[in-house]
């Protein structure tokens, strides 16, 4: 059984729209700029990919808006776009508890955390909000979506790093395959630019840095790339089964094919030299959706722009398809790193290249590693795509990979070229 994606919805450094964020990652505009003055990261980042401001207002009531974290915020804007392009009314379109929500995070409100930890060293324990773990802890997105639309059925929230995101799609499919739910609300949402993250980060080595034009820190594949740039934003997407979707007519932009999971079982941070976790994830991902490695015309890898990362994901794509070699991008270049938003935002963009039919390119590959031998897009590329993997890795060794394709007769299918 495969599942309908009937709603996107996007907040990114390059926009929060989906046609305003993917019109930007085909022109190969990067969305990375310098941390200005104000920002909680400032002198502590030099450059990030920072998302459109949310006002607490704009996604709940006044009286609500109390010590809420910006991954919330950024996880209701989202899904707030997401169930308005799906043209999904609960209580109307789906029984309330029949409806299921899964968003996933790498570390929650942990902005918020280190605002009240500051806060009680200053001045005690009364200067704490009592309102600082249902604004900061990882299931809030999700519970917050599920209390705004009155969603009763199935929640979580998976918190498996940078892989999270994509885990939360994953287990959207599980539940309608399972037919514990009709419609899955999923997706991933991160904000983590603040200074303790930043300071982590960077002592580690592993963001990039020595780079003047902060467009042009961000280099997936490439020779010079010499570490990720940190984002932040959010990616929900709105799943329903096939025949759910064609009995209220709507419209179907893409189904979800299969899934594959796996662990390397390696290194607390280090994914395995040889890919062989990934292969095995990209290779389930393809016998759970049915398809051979010749079906897949396009690859959103997880490029983060590390050294090590991206050629252990080079050589795991190129044990799993060969001679087969489909055209790869990272849309990381534009973005910088989402963390557990990274592998929803690159979902809905593996979606809206098959809609399309217009293949993002990596900005900044300039001069692609030899040690990453790719088919990889370096400009723009239209050409019709029958189906789509997208990767997303993680600490601790999480693989994930989701396969879409282009909608089959069943509901309303978009037409060719047809953006909203």
């Amino acid at each position: 059984m495969t599942a309908a994606v009937t709603g996107l919805g996007l907040v990114t450094p390059l926009g929060r729209k989906v046609a305003e964020v993917f019109e930007a990652l085909t022109s190969g505009r990067s969305g990375i700029a310098s941390v200005p003055e104000g920002h909680p990261a400032h002198g502590w980042l030099p450059f990030a990919g920072i998302a459109p401001h949310i006002d607490g207002t704009e996604v709940l009531p006044p009286t609500e808006t109390r010590c809420v974290d910006r991954f919330v915020l950024l996880a209701l804007a989202a899904a707030d776009d997401a169930l308005a392009d799906a043209g999904l009314v609960v209580g109307r379109d789906v029984e309330p508890e029949r409806i299921a929500v899964v968003i996933g995070t790498g570390g929650g409100g942990l902005e918020t955390f280190e605002q009240q930890s500051h806060r009680r060293l200053e001045r005690g324990r009364p200067a704490v909000s009592p309102y600082l773990l249902p604004g900061m802890l990882s299931n809030m997105a999700a519970a917050r979506i599920a209390i705004k639309y009155g969603m009763r059925g199935y929640s979580s929230a998976p918190v498996t790093a940078c892989a999270a995101g994509a885990q939360a799609i994953a287990e959207g499919l599980r539940l309608l395959r399972a037919g514990e739910a009709d419609v899955v609300v999923c997706g991933g949402s991160e904000s983590s630019l603040h200074p303790t993250i930043a300071a982590a980060f960077t002592n580690a080595r592993a963001l990039a840095q020595g780079w003047p034009d902060p467009q042009q820190a961000s280099r997936p594949f490439d020779l010079r790339r010499n570490g990720f740039v940190l984002g932040e934003g959010a990616g929900v997407l709105v799943l329903e089964r096939a025949e759910h979707a064609a009995a209220r007519g709507a419209t179907v932009r893409a189904e979800l094919l299969g899934w594959g999971g796996t662990t390397d079982a390696h290194h607390p941070t280090m994914p395995r030299p040889d890919g062989a976790g990934a292969a095995a994830s990209m290779r389930a991902a393809l016998r759970s959706a049915g398809l051979a490695p010749s079906d897949i015309g396009y690859v959103n890898a997880h490029g983060t722009g590390t050294k090590l990362g991206d050629t252990a994901e080079s050589a795991a794509l190129n044990a799993v398809f060969g001679e087969h070699r489909p055209a790869v991008s990272s849309t990381k270049g534009a973005t910088g790193h989402l963390l557990g938003a990274a592998g929803a935002v690159e979902a809905i963009v593996s979606v809206l290249a098959l809609e399309r039919g217009q293949l993002p390119p990596t900005v900044n590959l300039e001069e692609p590693d030899p040690a990453c031998p790719l088919d990889h897009v370096r400009q723009v590329r239209s050409t019709p795509v029958r189906a789509a993997l997208s990767n997303s890795f993680a600490f601790g060794g999480h693989n994930l990979s989701l396969i879409f394709g282009l909608p089959s007769t069943t509901g309303r299918p978009h037409q060719p070229g047809e953006i909203r």
